[in-house]
């Protein structure tokens, strides 16, 4: 008895007709939309520590706490391609 192996197919991924610069133009939307949301954030977060410096610790903590949010965020923004590019089969 002869066994034969097939080879499975492997296709590169590949985006449908037209649809290639629409995924582009979008995802420099959202890439523009983090790098707004990120300053944002982190100017929250130091006016929070600013104002919570006198009597006011738990907003100074809030603001600490919220920017290592912030900063995590945007570290995870930041590798999303490598991230996604990992899990190609």
């Amino acid at each position: 008895m002869i066994a034969v192996r097939a080879a499975v197919p492997n296709p590169p991924p590949a985006a449908p007709p037209g649809l290639d610069e629409l995924a582009g133009e979008l995802l420099g939307w959202l890439k523009w939309g983090v790098i707004v949301a990120g300053v944002l954030g982190i100017f929250i977060c130091a006016l929070m520590l600013i104002i919570g410096r006198r009597n006011r610790s738990a907003t100074a903590y809030e603001g600490l706490v919220g920017s290592a949010w912030v900063i995590g965020g945007l570290a995870l923004a930041s590798v999303a391609a490598l991230l996604v590019g990992a899990f190609q089969i």
